[in-house]
């Protein structure tokens, strides 16, 4: 039998937002928002971009600031992945979010099943004592507000380590093919609303990724930095040759993709991931065959 979560808390201000703006995500917040709650170490839980601002379409996903109490931060930030996948539907390990404005916290992007739909949750987690500097930067409506309590020294410090340690750490193979899969939502949503300029950019990134993962998996003591010497360290094998062709086709496809450009592009990650690092398909199979079901029906 799952396990029964404790109820939310009495004080997550949901009667505004719903008054204010009735979206159709507007459920799957409500979820989220009080499956964070339970937890006391949240402090802060305050809505973010168009859900906020009433400017909401069928493709807004949902975003959260959340606020952790300092000396929890790593604890909550470790937990994350299986709290989403659990109890929030999600469909594969969050991707570290590396488009997102540094606020002092750490960004990370869910593809969450709902109602039949795939949706896109961004949780940006930030230490509690961050949270009335970042404030004054970011407009968003607050669902939830504790006081802070009693922070240490070492809890502070213990918070910032974490939040550094996330954003330095290089990242595995697994994690950027899932940044290829969160990327080709993303793609797909700018597409249809005819975000050409976003589009473009998203498409750089994507291919960014594929170079990535590609000198993770076969040069991981590269001495070169980003682009440089690439076809010098990597065309010495045939799956190193086979790759760059890869990341050519990549490359010279247009600059603003259309959605079947995009689809050609996850079919190759795919199977260069196969190709280059098939350990890092590890416990995805099924995900990966849920996510592009979902892809097909949105």
């Amino acid at each position: 039998m799952p396990t029964a979560l404790p109820l939310p808390p009495a004080e997550l201000q949901l009667a505004a937002l719903t008054e204010a703006n009735r979206p159709r995500q507007l459920p799957l917040l409500t979820r989220i928002a009080e499956l964070l709650s339970v937890s006391p170490k949240v402090t802060h839980l305050i809505v973010r971009g168009s859900l906020a601002s009433g400017t909401a379409d069928r493709l807004s996903d949902v975003d959260f600031l959340v606020g952790v109490h300092d000396g929890a931060l790593p604890a909550f930030t470790a937990a994350l992945n299986d709290l989403m996948t659990v109890a929030a539907g999600a469909l594969l390990p969050g991707w570290r979010d590396s488009i997102v404005a540094d606020l002092g916290g750490i960004g990370f992007v869910f593809l969450v099943q709902h109602e039949g739909k795939m949706q896109q949750v961004d949780l940006y987690l930030a230490p509690a004592s961050k949270i009335p500097e970042i404030r004054q930067k970011v407009a968003g409506k607050v669902l939830l507000e504790r006081p802070l309590g009693t922070l240490t020294a070492s809890q502070a410090d213990a918070a910032r380590a974490c939040v550094a340690e996330h954003t330095r750490r290089p990242r595995s193979c697994t994690e950027l093919l899932i940044e290829h899969l969160v990327l080709a939502v993303l793609l797909h949503k700018r597409i249809r609303r005819g975000q050409r300029f976003v589009a473009y950019a998203e498409w750089h990134l994507l291919h960014t990724a594929t170079k990535d993962l590609i000198k993770t998996a076969l040069a991981p003591a590269s001495r070169f930095w980003g682009w440089y010497q690439l076809r010098e360290e990597l065309a010495l094998t045939p799956i190193g040759r086979a790759c760059l062709t890869d990341l050519e086709a990549g490359i010279t496809s247009p600059a603003v993709p259309d959605a079947t450009d995009v689809e050609a592009a996850l079919d190759r990650v795919l199977e260069l991931t196969e190709r280059a690092c098939s350990n890092a398909l590890d416990g995805l199979t099924d995900a990966i065959t849920a996510y592009r079901t979902y892809l097909e029906l949105a």
